[in-house]
């Protein structure tokens, strides 16, 4: 499976410049854990809810403070084209929760782990259906012993 079957779409992002206030109101807004900074289309950065929460406090900055002074940069990132066990070796090496995803080297979508997760579930669920139709359909345990059948 390629990561664009698998990526959330389209990825929420905010230009270089923008207060850390409208970077928090923007992940309010769309229910998201992240946004990607650009410049002119290109991918400059990433800011996460735990930056706001943990290191923004932690440095003294303000709601004003600018994102450029938050974001993490450079952004690992996983391209639209590769096969998702690419992105599960990249979310264990670079001990990451989001890789933004390239096309063209513009950001068309956003890769979670939770995806992952999404995607570890439905793998399962189509390997263990089978078996659990047939566990509804018969039981485990012995064969169940029908006492008329021996003239009881």
């Amino acid at each position: 499976m390629k990561v664009s079957e698998a990526m959330s779409h389209p990825a929420v992002s905010v230009p270089v410049g923008t207060p850390l206030q409208q970077v928090a109101r923007e992940m309010a807004e769309y229910g998201i854990g992240s946004v990607i900074v650009t410049e002119d289309g290109a991918l400059r950065g990433i800011v996460t809810d735990r930056d706001l929460a943990l290191a923004a406090l932690a440095r003294g900055l303000d709601a004003n403070d600018v994102v450029d002074s938050l974001m993490t940069s450079p952004v690992i990132t996983v391209h639209v084209t590769d096969d998702v066990h690419v992105a599960y070796r990249t979310f264990r090496t670079a001990r990451v929760r989001r890789l933004p995803v390239l096309e063209d080297h513009r950001v068309v979508g956003i890769l979670t782990v939770d995806d992952m997760l999404i995607d570890v579930f439905q793998r399962l669920a189509d390997l263990l259906g089978p078996v659990a139709w047939s566990v509804l359909e018969e039981p485990p345990g012995p064969p169940s012993v029908d006492t008329r059948s021996r003239g009881a």
